[in-house]
């Protein structure tokens, strides 16, 4: 009886904790998505405010150095505080990160979202953890991963990717499984709050459902096709290589070459006007879902059958100027977009359906990225159906398998090394990883049998 008790006192204590969290980051989504809709229409009606984008960035750095000091780590100090709880989340992180995400968006930045959202969770998190006075650090991890997929099903409308990411980004090759009800139950529920308030995601249409047999029956899997999704997986995971490192190589020059924080944002904005002008075009400001002009690059057009060669390259390079500077929102959806259009490119040369890989691409560099092929699989499905799951998935593995030991969240723990050789960066987070750190060897036994002394 008393066990009994006990059991229902926790499901009641979880149900409210994590329904208070799922609707507070839910509404929360759905301001910023509602906010980020009315900020991308402003800059297209007004093409000048992208001359005050190094003035907004300025505006964000002083933004941040004046109240956020302790929230500059992002989605890396969420994950360092499941990993390690401390001192929390601040909540000020929510509408600092949403101001600054909104203002970008305004002035034509190259970001996303995904982290802006997953910030909010985390934020959000913390602060109902403190308000009730949560003193296990087991069920403040437990809440922080239910905000991280809170925050990442609600900007996206997928629950279950978004449940599973908050389970799976934390180490890399294995997933937290103990926290799975209670992130899946947030995920939804923020989703569903979201929802409720009139927000609706893009849809995305693809039209490609497999080859027909000789006996008219379509089967799950070409393998011819695999084959090319396989070499494409190749590339998409080169690519989210390429993405991760360029952010942290290029971030790392700049605070070299410009140590004062708040300042580095007007260059990310100076590079982005001149890129414009390099370029010829506006398709890559923003978050590049729907082109601004009939025919540009964006996501939904690279479904088509236009073909974009080099719209990927000049998205990464849009993006990797702006993040490194120190602007805010997240890494997503622009990888979407260097998924996708790289998927458009590759498809001529491998002779594979425009759509596929276009698909394929928008899910897998993520994957390689993140370093969550699993979330990103569910991610495809979601968005485009389960007809095209097997090549969904090859793509991700593929991706995920090739980008190597680094990616866009430098607080995650290698679980299970990608090679068999690096199993010594077991335990180390991806910034050591990178860094070449070196684990301690254990002292060698002496003539006695004895360890030598140290």
């Amino acid at each position: 009886m008393r066990d009994g008790c006990r059991v229902a006192g926790m499901v009641l204590k979880w149900a409210g904790l994590l329904a208070a969290l799922s609707g507070c980051v839910g509404s929360a989504c759905a301001m910023f998505l509602w906010l980020l809709d009315h900020a991308a229409a402003t800059r297209l009606a007004h093409p000048w405010l992208l001359y005050g984008l190094p003035v907004a960035g300025v505006t964000i750095g002083l933004l941040y150095h004046w109240f956020g000091r302790t929230t500059e780590g992002g989605n890396n100090l969420i994950v360092d505080q499941i990993h390690e709880p401390g001192g929390g989340v601040p909540l000020r992180m929510a509408p600092l990160v949403m101001a600054g995400t909104v203002v970008s968006h305004l002035f034509g930045a190259s970001v996303g979202r995904e982290g802006t959202a997953v910030q909010m969770g985390g934020s959000i998190a913390s602060a109902i953890g403190r308000l009730c006075r949560l003193r296990d650090p087991d069920e403040v991890r437990v809440l922080l991963m239910s905000g991280i997929a809170a925050g990442f099903s609600a900007v996206f409308g997928t629950p279950v990717a978004g449940a599973v990411f908050g389970l799976e980004v934390l180490r890399v090759g294995r997933i937290e499984y103990g926290a799975l009800l209670p992130v899946m139950f947030a995920a939804t529920m923020a989703d569903w709050v979201c929802h409720a308030w009139g927000i609706e995601h893009v849809p995305y249409t693809l039209r490609f459902h497999g080859y027909a047999g000789l006996d008219g029956r379509f089967f799950h899997a070409d393998m011819l096709l695999l084959a090319k999704v396989m070499v494409a997986g190749v590339a998409f995971g080169l690519a989210s290589l390429l993405f991760a490192e360029s952010v942290h190589r290029v971030a790392a020059w700049l605070r070299r070459f410009c140590p004062t924080p708040w300042l580095r944002p007007a260059i990310g904005g100076v590079l982005t006007i001149a890129l414009v002008w390099i370029c010829g075009s506006r398709d890559y400001l923003g978050l590049g879902i729907a082109a601004p002009e009939d025919g540009g690059a964006s996501i939904l057009n690279f479904f088509g059958p236009a073909h974009y060669p080099l719209a990927w390259a000049w998205k990464l390079v849009f993006t990797v100027a702006v993040l490194a500077a120190g602007f805010k929102g997240g890494e997503v959806t622009p990888l979407f977009f260097i998924g996708a259009g790289l998927g458009n490119a590759l498809s001529a040369w491998l002779h594979a359906p425009v759509d596929l890989l276009a698909g394929v691409g928008f899910v897998a560099v993520f994957a390689g990225a993140a370093n969550t092929p699993l979330a990103c699989t569910l991610m495809g499905v979601e968005l485009f159906g389960a007809a095209d799951i097997v090549y969904f998935a090859m793509g991700c593995f593929m991706a995920y398998a090739c980008s190597g030991h680094s990616g866009i969240y430098l607080a995650q723990r290698i679980g299970v090394p990608k090679r068999r050789a690096a199993k010594y960066l077991t335990g180390m987070t991806l910034r050591q990883a990178r860094a070449g750190y070196q684990p301690p060897t254990p002292a060698a036994p002496s003539q006695t049998g004895r360890k030598t002394s140290p």
